[in-house]
């Protein structure tokens, strides 16, 4: 099991993360937000809405964190998608004005959280124990994976090649608590890195992060199997 980035790493990926989100959703038309996204069932609408209420539900453990008071990201699993089914639901422009709180709400609350709440133990959704200071890696991955599934020009070559290799380590420390680590080894020369073994692949990691995240298999040939299920 790998640990998580150092917080300066984590904070940095997450606001520039956020920056490349925020860019591409105003640069979205009201027609385009309504488009299918590259999530089976889902528009850029509810993509922009999902990490719009993912901004909200790190707030509400970043608030667990500081007063010691049980705060979970979502009341149930039930209501998270139906938040996220009717901030999808609105006028684009309201929507896109939701976000920008949202984001900014989270932005406002990291900067303000004293440093003795930072280690303060929180639980996720899945019931997993983690202190506060890993909020800022979660939302770095929400916003960049999340980002790619916009279709709006994001990819993951735009994302910073030490971010991709951290979530190639999460993915595959993920991989190996399951079981389920793939029977490759994967090669990253531009980071010099490798994980695992077996058949291998060769490719930039952001490469490596779209396949094991996203199952995207473009730049590792026609031969590589598909990816365990991340999320």
């Amino acid at each position: 099991m790998t640990s998580s980035p150092a917080p300066d790493e984590a904070q940095r990926w997450w606001r520039d993360g956020e920056r490349a989100v925020a860019d591409r959703v105003q640069q979205l038309t009201d027609a385009e937000l309504a488009e299918p996204s590259a999530l089976p069932g889902w528009s850029r609408a509810h993509v922009v809405a999902h990490l719009a209420r993912n901004a909200d539900a790190l707030v509400n453990l970043l608030a667990w964190a500081r007063t010691g008071v049980e705060t979970p990201m979502y009341p149930s699993r039930a209501a998270r998608d139906a938040d996220i089914e009717a901030a999808a639901a609105l006028p684009p422009d309201e929507l896109r004005l939701q976000y920008v709180a949202a984001c900014d709400r989270l932005t406002a609350t990291v900067d303000a959280l004293p440093a003795e709440a930072w280690t303060a133990e929180v639980r996720t959704p899945r019931n997993e124990v983690m202190p506060a200071g890993d909020v800022p890696w979660m939302r770095a991955k929400e916003v960049w994976v999340h980002g790619t599934d916009l279709r709006a020009g994001l990819t993951f070559a735009d994302a910073p090649t030490d971010f991709c290799a951290a979530l190639v380590d999460d993915v595959l420390a993920l991989f190996a608590r399951r079981g389920q680590t793939p029977d490759l080894c994967l090669v990253a020369p531009d980071v010099d890195r490798t994980w695992g073994s077996g058949q291998r692949i060769e490719a930039p990691v952001a490469t490596v992060a779209a396949w094991l995240t996203r199952g995207e298999t473009s730049g590792l040939g026609d031969d590589v199997p598909p990816p365990p299920a991340w999320i």
